[in-house]
């Protein structure tokens, strides 16, 4: 029964493969007006991948296969596969395929929206969204609070009480931070700008391939908002974003979403073809990007190598000296994109929209209260408001998209990734050498022997535990923030960590 076991799983993940290579065709090159029959044609494989998830065949491996196996490799596919099943077995069928084809649509009815910054044409799609979720976590049942079955299914653990203690901790720290930041002058922002399209993506490749991002296993394409998507361990893409205004969203933009690719592209190949083969949560994977993007991309040492690379791919900089790049690049204060956020206020966004959320999935705020009350909570964060919907309430993906639940993952994936960098520095003390020396090899290697590989095979708490010897904990993150930018911003005598 295990061998038929594996083969079913298989032909699921072939499905899935399926779909998501649709799902990447949707949100890259895709014609407009394909939108709705791509949809449904997702919707359908959607369809069919609930079936098997579900079905009867499903029911019978998940009650015969437990304990007659000692393959932990079995054993932990059998825990994910109960996972879906307990999730799914008690969402009519029927409604599950119209979500899908509901936000397939909606992403586009979204794309639309933003441009003309009309979050009214919007806003039926998100009311349907809404309404679905908060029908879903009544059909898949919670403890506490409704909100904990949506989180759940990216973070599994994750509760809205142990959410709130965190980011009180966050807000209590970071909030007067940023006000005494915001007092500060930033440099020029024309620094940044006049970047060509093509130098940018000649720029980002190189990094890419500098990370050990196999292209033979991958590619790198533009999107309206940046994503990483595994098909298979054979076929991992990343998409970025080129502004010429701002080439930092491009530069910043890939490195985050290769660190997500090297996730993919390293995870144990015996977990290839199971539902292992994959992040242990989104929080994790988060984590990875999260690393690569700011612990190593915005480090000073990872410049001293680096910049006469971007020098070179735009001219301008030559005349602009590391020692004025190097706090461009990192500069913070209050800003109204989350993608373009600067490492200091950047949980303050995720806090944003989890209050937000949490509260629509309550009943306690409505789809048209939306657009005020996010002004309103980024007003009490970060004491600034957006001037249209486009640069407020419509610039994510995750709504439209039908990922509620999801963004309190990006806060978590900071926390274990400044958690991660405290243990690698105990077997990589050299950390910043390797990064000056442009030797990215060590940093990737013991990222994939302590994380990628592991894949599914253990839950978030428990890898994490693994690869870094201690339980969660924010500390090392507020320690890490606090330290780097009261020296960035000489707010007291404090040594620099990243110089």
């Amino acid at each position: 029964m295990e061998k038929q076991f594996y083969s079913y799983m298989q032909k699921t993940e072939h499905l899935k493969e399926a779909a998501g290579l649709m799902a990447w065709d949707l949100r890259t090159y895709a014609p407009k007006k394909g939108a709705a029959g791509r949809g449904e044609a997702v919707g359908t494989l959607s369809e069919m991948i609930f079936e098997r998830e579900t079905s009867e065949e499903m029911r019978s491996f998940l009650n015969e296969l437990p304990g007659r196996t000692d393959n932990k490799v079995t054993e932990a596919s059998l825990r994910e596969c109960r996972r879906t099943f307990d999730k799914l077995t008690n969402v009519p069928q029927e409604e599950y395929k119209a979500f899908v084809v509901l936000t397939t649509q909606s992403e586009k009815a979204w794309e639309e929206a933003k441009e003309t910054g009309d979050f009214q044409t919007f806003a039926p799609y998100l009311k349907d969204i809404v309404d679905f979720q908060r029908r879903y976590a009544e059909w898949k049942g919670y403890e506490g609070e409704k909100y904990n079955a949506l989180l759940d299914d990216f973070e599994p653990g994750l509760t809205t009480e142990k959410i709130d203690d965190v980011f009180a901790k966050l807000k209590q720290e970071l909030v007067p931070l940023v006000e005494q930041i915001s007092t500060k002058k930033n440099p020029p922002a024309d620094l940044f700008s006049g970047m060509q399209e093509q130098d940018q993506a000649a720029f980002s490749q190189k990094i890419l391939e500098a990370m050990h991002y196999d292209f033979d296993a991958g590619r790198l394409d533009k999107t309206v908002h940046p994503f990483a998507i595994g098909l298979n361990s054979g076929d991992v893409r990343v998409t970025t974003k080129y502004d010429e205004n701002d080439f930092r969203t491009a530069v910043f933009g890939t490195i985050h979403e290769g660190g997500h690719a090297l996730y993919e592209q390293n995870i144990g190949a015996d977990l290839y073809g199971t539902l292992l083969s994959g992040g242990a949560s989104m929080g994790i994977h988060e984590s990875q990007s999260l690393f690569w993007e700011n612990f190593v991309g915005r480090h000073y040492a990872f410049w001293k190598s680096y910049y006469p690379l971007l020098q070179d791919a735009h001219e301008p900089l030559k005349n602009v000296p590391l020692d004025s790049f190097y706090p461009a690049v990192n500069q913070a204060g209050p800003s109204l994109i989350r993608i373009e956020a600067d490492e200091l206020t950047y949980c303050l966004h995720i806090i944003l929209r989890y209050e937000l959320e949490k509260a629509l999935i309550r009943g306690e705020l409505e789809v048209d209260d939306l657009p005020e009350a996010w002004a309103d909570k980024m007003e009490e964060l970060l004491g600034i408001r957006p001037e249209n919907d486009s640069e407020g309430v419509l610039q994510d993906v995750h709504w439209p998209a039908g990922m509620f639940g999801y963004f309190p993952s990006y806060a978590f994936g900071y926390i274990y990734a400044a958690q991660l960098k405290e243990a690698m520095l105990q077997d990589l003390p050299e950390f910043n050498e390797l990064l000056e020396e442009g030797n990215l090899t060590p940093v990737k290697e013991w990222l994939t022997e302590n994380v990628h590989r592991h894949g599914r095979l253990m839950d978030p708490e428990e890898l994490l535990k693994s690869a870094s010897g201690w339980e969660m904990t924010p500390e090392p993150l507020i320690r890490y923030l606090t330290d780097k930018y009261t020296a960035l911003y000489n707010l007291k005598e404090s040594e620099e960590v990243d110089k």
